[in-house]
């Protein structure tokens, strides 16, 4: 995986950090000559709750993979406590299918996240237990 964050230090440190923590969690591919790459990544927190990463390579985008690694990583949660992530504004055109994902699995825009360090503005979004299971039964 590439992308603004890949090369700082900082993140490759809290990447290791994450690994060594069991808080990482991929899917690689099996098959043919792509046999052994990254399909996806994610992080979590479950100190605050979170999903502190999450990344999904080019050439797998909207084939599920992100929702299967989405759905197992919100698995390592606490259902009990609201869930949070920061992603994409929703301005920003590349963010829109994180965006969906995110509101599909019942998040929504919480508070301003600043900007990432790509320089794109962020939204933090908030999934509330209760919240959640109020719009399944309206």
């Amino acid at each position: 995986m590439v992308g603004p964050m890949a090369d700082e230090r900082a993140f490759q440190e809290a990447l290791r950090q994450a690994i060594s923590e069991n808080n990482a969690f991929c899917i690689r591919s099996d098959q043919g000559e792509n046999e052994g790459s990254l399909i996806g990544g994610i992080i979590v927190s479950r100190e605050s709750n979170e999903i502190a990463w999450f990344a999904v390579s080019k050439p797998y985008r909207g084939m599920g993979f992100g929702r299967q690694l989405f759905e197992f990583a919100v698995g390592q949660l606490n259902p009990q406590e609201s869930m949070v992530v920061e992603t994409f504004d929703a301005s920003v055109p590349e963010g829109k299918a994180a965006r969906k994902l995110y509101m599909d699995c019942g998040f929504t825009d919480y508070k301003i996240g600043g900007f990432n360090p790509a320089g794109m503005p962020t939204v933090i979004m908030r999934c509330r237990t209760e919240g959640k299971s109020q719009r399944k039964d309206s």
